[in-house]
C-alpha cells in the first residue's frame, strides 16, 4: 500500500530542465566545449553538481576558482525569474493532499534552488520541511539517500512510498531506497505515466480503498 509519495524536482514538478541545460551549456561552451541544451541534458540529466564536475574536468581541465558559485547563482536567478510547473504538476499535488498522503521532494539541485523553486512555483505548502537536497544527505542520487530520508520525514516505511521520477539516476535511486517508483520517461523499467496528472488515477490503483 502507498501511504507516502515522494518526488523528484526537475522535469517532474518543475519545468526547470530547459532552462538550467541552456545556462550549463553556454556556461562550458565559454570553458572550450561547445554544448547545446539537449547535449548539455544527455550529458548530465540527473546528476548533482559534484557529479557533473568531474566530468566537466574532463573535458575543459580544472574549473576556475567559485565556478560552480557562480554557475549556482545564475541559474537561480533565471528560475525566480521563469520556471514554470509541468503539466498536471499542480493537480497531482491536490489530489495526494485530497487523500491526506503526505509528500516530499527530493532533488539533486542545491537546497536554495529546490526552496525557491517550490516557493515560486506555490507548491511549498504541500511539502512543508520536507523538501530535501543533495547537500542535506552524505550521498545525491543514484545513492538511496535522499529518498531514505524523505521516508523517515513521511514517517512511512520506504516500501510503502511511491517515487515519481524522469532520469534513469534518479529512478536507480528510488529502488535502491526500497521504494516503488514510477517515471514520466518511458524506457526505464518502472511503470510510465505520460503526464503527471495520471498520478492520482495510479494511486487508485495500488491503494486499496484509495
Amino acid at each position: 500500500m502507498i501511504r507516502a509519495v515522494l518526488f523528484d524536482c526537475d522535469g517532474v514538478l518543475a519545468d526547470s530542465e530547459t532552462l538550467a541545460n541552456r545556462i550549463v551549456a553556454e556556461e562550458l561552451t565559454a570553458l572550450g566545449w561547445p554544448l547545446d541544451a539537449h547535449a548539455a541534458q544527455r550529458e548530465f540529466l540527473g546528476l548533482a553538481l559534484p557529479d557533473m564536475r568531474p566530468i566537466i574536468e574532463h573535458r575543459v581541465g580544472t574549473l576556475p576558482m567559485g565556478w560552480e558559485a557562480a554557475l549556482c547563482t545564475r541559474i537561480e536567478h533565471a528560475m525566480e525569474q521563469g520556471v514554470q510547473p509541468m503539466p498536471g504538476a499542480a493537480i497531482a499535488l491536490r489530489a495526494i493532499a485530497a487523500k491526506s498522503l503526505p509528500m516530499a521532494v527530493c532533488s539533486n539541485s542545491t537546497r536554495a534552488e529546490l526552496r525557491m523553486k517550490m516557493r515560486v512555483l506555490g507548491f511549498d505548502g504541500y511539502f512543508g520541511p520536507r523538501i530535501f537536497s543533495f547537500q542535506d544527505v552524505s550521498r545525491p542520487k543514484p545513492a538511496p539517500d535522499l529518498y531514505v530520508m524523505a521516508a523517515m520525514a513521511c514517517g512511512e516505511a520506504p516500501a510503502h512510498c511511491l517515487v515519481v521520477e524522469d532520469s534513469a539516476t534518479g529512478v536507480a535511486a528510488g529502488l535502491a531506497a526500497g521504494c516503488r517508483v514510477v517515471s514520466l520517461v518511458p524506457g526505464l523499467g518502472v511503470p510510465h505515466l505520460a503526464e503527471l496528472a495520471e498520478l492520482a488515477e495510479f494511486l487508485g490503483e495500488v491503494t486499496p480503498g484509495a
